[in-house]
């Protein structure tokens, strides 16, 4: 099988982008298991329910579905299961430290994948307040609207 390059979208997390101030965003690798690959390249994961946690030195995601292969046998694993995920060491002690004291959550936006690999773009949010939606609607609104007057002008 020839070597894949560029990157193929999976799955996305619109919501979190709806609930959540995003700050930075890092790049992570994934430990799968061989069928949790193979249904994660069909589509069949869902992150919306989905966190990451720092547990000592590792940083785990949380409540990632992935669904079982229709292929796989007793081979295929609990579709909840907490999956690891590969940071570097300085970059999980950043992020300790930013979640642990000022409040932060890490939320996992997409997954995709990058030359032939897996890998999940795992955000550092902060939570929206009711308010902060509201303004975000009325922006959004406001910028179709003007979207839509000038193509009407034209």
């Amino acid at each position: 099988m020839p070597h894949q390059r560029g990157i193929k979208p999976v799955a996305q997390n619109k919501k979190a982008y709806h609930d959540y101030f995003v700050e930075e965003t890092y790049e992570c690798g994934l430990c799968l298991k061989g069928t949790e690959v193979k249904s994660m390249r069909q589509g069949r994961v869902n992150l919306k329910e989905s966190f990451a946690m720092v547990r000592g030195t590792e940083v785990f995601a949380e409540g990632m579905h992935i669904s079982p292969y229709e292929q796989g046998s007793f081979s295929n694993s609990d579709p909840l299961r907490p999956k690891k995920l590969l940071l570097h060491k300085s970059e999980i002690r950043k992020l300790s430290g930013l979640v642990s004291r000022q409040g932060y959550t890490l939320i996992p936006l997409k997954v995709y994948l990058k030359d032939g690999r897996m890998k999940l773009e795992l955000g550092l949010c902060r939570g929206k307040h009711l308010h902060d939606k509201r303004d975000a609607a009325a922006a959004r609104d406001a910028k179709r609207e003007m979207e839509r007057a000038l193509r009407q002008h034209e």
